[in-house]
């Protein structure tokens, strides 16, 4: 523990197979301090080429605050809806920053961020099966001005975070995820009993009731953070 920082471990789930549109970045900002990102790219609208140039762009930024990432996105989103007019070049984004102090949540569009603390779990952005409506400002690129979301989270040891994409959320509901989550003993045990669970039902065409009895074949990006 560095000046008061919390510590974490940290794994990932990718499979990127479906369309090849998922980007993630989880960056080491030294002193025990991260940023983990998720980019869902929008199929059909340059997904690729935009869920990889926003996280390349938060890679090589400098990052010193919120206020960085925030500046970052609205370049971002800026250049792509210079080029695309909000039909093209879009992404989703969902950033967790931890700099010593409360956890940052920035994000745009429907990839989800959950905070576990033991039995309880809450969701910090997104939505579960939400619909990107073109010419808005839900994604970046998806319009002229970008309304993020932003909220503030103070942590505590024994915290558990998932940062991931509704490939993951549209086969796992939340609830699900959480017990996953919490009944795991490392950050690799939670990423593997979800991708089998994900692997099971669409293997077998079906999902839990909670989620509408549908299933979707879609990239899965998930970062499983234990504090």
């Amino acid at each position: 523990m560095a000046n008061g920082s919390l510590t974490s471990v940290v794994a990932t789930l990718f499979d990127n197979s479906t369309h090849g549109e998922d980007s993630y970045l989880i960056r080491d900002l030294g002193n025990d301090h991260f940023l983990d990102a998720v980019m869902d790219g929008v199929t059909g609208h340059g997904g690729e080429e935009a869920s990889k140039s926003v996280a390349q762009a938060l890679e090589e930024a400098n990052i010193s605050s919120p206020v960085d990432v925030i500046a970052v996105l609205e370049e971002q989103n800026s250049d792509f809806y210079q080029v695309g007019g909000g039909r093209f070049l879009l992404t989703t984004v969902s950033v967790a920053l931890y700099l010593g102090g409360p956890l940052y949540i920035i994000s745009a569009g429907d990839s989800p961020i959950f905070h576990i603390r033991g039995a309880e779990h809450q969701q910090l952005s997104g939505r579960i099966g939400g619909i990107l409506r073109m010419g808005t400002a839900q994604a970046i690129g998806a319009g002229q001005n970008l309304n993020l979301h932003q909220m503030e989270l103070a942590l505590e040891a024994g915290d558990r975070l998932v940062t991931a994409s509704d490939g993951v959320t549209d086969n796992v509901n939340p609830a699900e995820l959480s017990e996953f989550v919490r009944n795991a003993d490392t950050p690799e045990a939670a990423s593997a009993a979800i991708k089998m669970a994900i692997d099971d039902r669409l293997e077998r065409g079906i999902t839990p009731e909670l989620l509408g009895g549908r299933f979707r074949h879609d990239d899965q990006s998930g970062i499983f953070r234990f504090f």
